[in-house]
């Protein structure tokens, strides 16, 4: 179930025709988050924060979520829904710019657990930088996994779906990933790096 802050974050995300984690989703972001006891987590487009105070919710007290968007305006919304939840700025690293430009600035094994929710186009290249970035044992986690329910769908091929679907075969044939996919709100491919 999600609070007031959460309900009025998301409809801001639908005012603006962001889509966003369902809130099964989310409680999974939030167990996933706590499992690891996650210190450290990056998150790939950060929306109205919406899928940002799910994370936060499972992190630890002294943890740090650096979310990433080219959206200023999106980062603006998300900044005050992060107060608004409770989370003190220190919390959060709020990043302008596209997820390929920034990620790698950000350092080799020092996140707990990766968060992609950006165009279906940059998934290969974040789920290989995911790679570099987490720590053994950390967790990628890919939001649309079922591709609008496509996925299963031998005659869908269209461009989403068919990335969609290498992103999921690449990291299932990896010896670095132990992966599953959930099947919670557009699917989330998770997976734990060996």
């Amino acid at each position: 179930m999600e609070d007031p802050v959460q309900q009025t974050a998301r409809s801001l995300a639908h005012e603006l025709g962001l889509p966003c984690v369902s809130p099964g989703a989310g409680s999974v972001l939030r167990l996933l988050a706590a499992a690891g006891n996650a210190k450290a987590v990056v998150e790939i487009g950060t929306g109205t924060g919406v899928s940002g105070v799910w994370l936060l919710r499972g992190m630890r007290p002294d943890g740090v979520l650096t979310t990433i968007d080219v959206e200023h305006e999106h980062q603006r919304i998300a900044r005050r829904v992060f107060l608004e939840a409770g989370f003190a700025s220190s919390r959060t690293r709020i990043i302008s710019g596209r997820a390929l430009d920034v990620l790698p600035r950000l350092a080799d094994g020092a996140y707990d657990l990766i968060f992609v929710d950006a165009d279906t186009t940059e998934f290969a290249a974040c789920t290989e930088a995911a790679l570099r970035l987490l720590r053994p044992g950390g967790v990628l986690i890919v939001n649309g996994a079922h591709a609008n329910g496509r996925i299963s769908d031998p005659s869908a091929r269209d461009v989403d779906t068919l990335t969609i679907r290498e992103t999921v075969k690449a990291i299932r044939e990896s010896e670095d990933w132990i992966p599953a996919v959930i099947p919670s709100g557009a699917g989330l491919l998770a997976a734990v790096k060996r």
